[in-house]
C-alpha cells in the first residue's frame, strides 16, 4: 500500500534510533567538543567510522528495498492559532535581547556578562536553530528586526509619515541575499573570531539597520522570506519540526506537519540547498580547524589565511553539492541534506548551549558590565559536572547518525518521487555524499581539540585536567 512522504520520512527515525542506540551500546573513544576529559575506548576510532557509515549506506538499501510506491493523498492539516499574548510575550523577549545586547555595545566593558555572544551565538546561531528544528518556527516571533520595523511603521503612522509602497524582491534574486548574510556571519566566526564584546553588539546593529532598510524597501514578510539571513535559516530548519508557519508570522497560525514532513512537500531551489551546504561545511570546518591535525598542517592561520581556507572549504562543499543535486534532484538533495546539517548543529553545539548558556544569570547580575552584583550572581561560573564526557560523546553520535539516516531516508524518498533518475543505483551519488560527510564529521569529533590563546597553542584537549567550567566560543575557543 501507499505511503505518504511525511510518514515514510517518519518511519526513518525509527531506524535512526534503532542505528544510534546499536552504535552507543560500544565504548566512547574522544574527547568530547565543549568540554574537557576524555573517555578511553578499546576500539580504534576506525571502528567507529565503519561502523557509522555501514550504517547509513545500509539505511539507503533498505529503504530502496521497502519502497512502497508513489505517495498517497492526504487530507490536508488543520491549522492552530498561537494565542496573541504569546506572540506579543515572544516578541518581548525578542526585543529586550536586542535592546540588552544595544545597551552593552554603548556603555558596556568586557567580561562573562556581554549578551551579544549569549544572544547571537548560543541562543541564537545554537539555541534556536535546534529549536527550529526540533518544535517549530519559534523565531518568527522572536524576531527582534521584524519588531522594530513595526514600531517604526506604528510611529511614522502617528506622525503622519507615511511610507511609499515596497517594491517586490527582483525574481531572479531567490534567497540569495540570505546565502549571502548567512556566509557573512559564518565568516565573523570562524574567520574573525568575533564571538563576544562591543564589536561583536555593533555588528549586530548595523545589520540590524541594512535589514530594517530592506524590509522599507521591500516589504517586511518579502525580506524575511529572501533577504534576513536568520529568518530563512530558522525555516528552513523548521521543515524537519512536527509544527510549521502558516500564511504570516502575523496571522499567528501553525499547522501540524509531521517531524520530517517539510523535507518533501515543500520545494527547493539551488540557493536554498548551497545554504544547506555552505551551514553543515561550516561546522565540519569548525570542527576540523580546532584539531591537532589542522595546526600540524596550518599552524595558526591569520585572518586572511583563514578566510582563504574556509572559503575553499565553504565553496568545495557547496560545489559537490550542486554536482549531486543535478544527478539526484535538487529537492531530493535539499530533502537529504538538511537533517545531516540539524544533526550536526546538535552533535557540535549542544554542550556549548546547555553549559555556556549558564552565563545568563552573570548578565542578570551585571546587566551593563559595570562591576554590579544585584543577585549575587555576577561572579558564578557554569557548570559541567552533571554531563560527563561519555554522555556527550553519545549525545555527538547519535544526533551525526541519526541525521545521516533520516537525511538518507528523506533524499531516497524524495528522489524516487521527483528525480530523472531512475532505478535504484539512480540514488549512488547522494549515499556516497552521505557517508563520507558522516567518515569526516565523526573522525572530527574523535580528534584532540587544540586551545589558542594570545595567538599560541596553550593545551590540547585530551591531555588538559579535567576542569568544571572553560569560557567558551560556539565551539571551544578558537583565541
Amino acid at each position: 500500500m501507499a505511503r505518504s512522504p511525511a510518514r515514510s520520512i517518519g518511519r526513518s527515525l525509527r531506524a535512526s534510533f534503532t542505528i544510534a542506540a546499536a552504535l552507543l551500546a560500544l565504548p566512547s573513544i574522544a574527547s568530547a567538543h565543549s568540554l574537557s576529559g576524555t573517555v578511553n575506548s578499546p576500539l580504534p576510532l576506525v571502528a567507529y567510522l565503519a561502523g557509522a557509515a555501514v550504517a547509513v549506506g545500509l539505511s539507503f538499501v533498505f529503504v530502496a528495498l521497502t519502497e512502497g510506491g508513489p505517495p498517497k493523498e492526504v487530507a490536508p492539516p488543520r491549522s492552530h492559532r498561537v494565542p496573541r499574548a504569546v506572540q506579543l510575550l515572544l516578541r518581548g523577549l525578542g526585543l529586550t535581547a536586542w535592546l540588552w545586547v544595544a545597551a552593552q555595545a554603548l556603555v558596556g566593558g568586557s567580561s562573562d556578562a556581554d549578551v551579544a555572544s549569549l544572544f547571537l551565538w548560543i541562543y541564537g546561531w545554537v539555541g534556536l536553530a535546534i529549536v527550529s528544528s526540533l518544535v517549530g518556527p519559534l523565531w518568527s516571533w522572536i524576531d527582534p528586526f521584524s519588531t522594530l520595523h513595526d514600531i517604526f511603521v506604528w510611529l511614522g503612522r502617528r506622525l503622519g509619515i507615511g511610507g511609499g509602497a515596497a517594491s517586490p524582491v527582483p525574481p531572479g534574486w531567490g534567497v540569495w541575499p540570505a546565502v549571502a548574510g548567512f556566509a557573512f556571519f559564518i565568516w565573523l566566526e570562524l574567520a574573525v573570531d568575533l564571538l563576544a564584546g562591543r564589536l561583536l553588539g555593533l555588528v549586530m546593529v548595523g545589520y540590524t539597520l541594512i535589514t530594517l532598510a530592506a524590509m522599507a524597501q521591500f516589504g517586511k514578510d518579502s525580506w524575511r522570506a529572501h533577504g534576513e539571513a536568520f529568518s530563512v535559516w530558522f525555516r528552513l530548519l523548521g521543515r524537519l519540526a512536527p509544527f510549521a508557519l502558516e500564511g504570516s508570522p502575523d496571522d499567528g497560525r501553525l499547522r501540524r506537519q509531521g517531524f520530517g514532513g517539510g523535507l518533501s512537500t515543500t520545494a527547493w531551489s539551488s540557493a536554498q540547498v548551497v545554504m544547506v551546504a555552505i551551514g553543515t561545511a561550516a561546522i565540519i570546518y569548525d570542527g576540523f580547524s580546532q584539531t591537532q591535525v589542522f595546526f600540524d598542517l596550518v599552524g595558526i592561520p591569520d585572518l586572511v589565511v583563514d578566510t582563504a581556507l574556509l572559503s575553499l572549504f565553504l565553496g568545495f562543499l557547496a560545489g559537490v553539492v550542486l554536482l549531486v543535486a543535478r544527478a539526484v534532484g535538487t529537492a531530493a538533495m535539499g530533502a537529504g541534506l538538511l537533517p545531516v546539517a540539524a544533526g550536526y548543529l546538535m552533535a557540535h553545539y549542544l554542550t556549548y548551549l546547555l553549559i555556556d548558556g549558564q552565563r545568563i544569570f552573570i548578565a542578570l547580575s551585571d546587566p551593563l558590565q559595570q562591576g554590579w552584583d544585584l543577585f549575587g550572581t555576577a561572579f558564578s561560573e557554569p557548570q559541567d559536572a552533571w554531563l560527563s564526557t561519555s554522555a556527550a560523546w553519545s549525545i555527538q553520535l547519535a544526533a551525526v547518525v541519526g541525521g545521516h539516516v533520516v537525511g538518507a531516508w528523506a533524499g531516497h524518498t524524495v528522489a524516487q518521487r521527483t528525480s530523472r533518475v531512475q532505478g535504484r543505483l539512480g540514488q549512488l551519488p547522494l549515499a556516497l555524499v552521505m557517508v563520507a560527510l558522516t567518515t569526516a564529521t565523526l573522525w572530527s569529533l574523535g580528534q584532540n581539540l587544540v586551545f589558542v590563546e594570545d595567538g599560541e597553542v596553550v593545551e590540547s584537549a585530551r591531555s588538559a585536567p579535567a576542569e568544571p567550567y572553560r569560557s567558551s566560543a560556539p565551539y571551544p575557543p578558537r583565541s
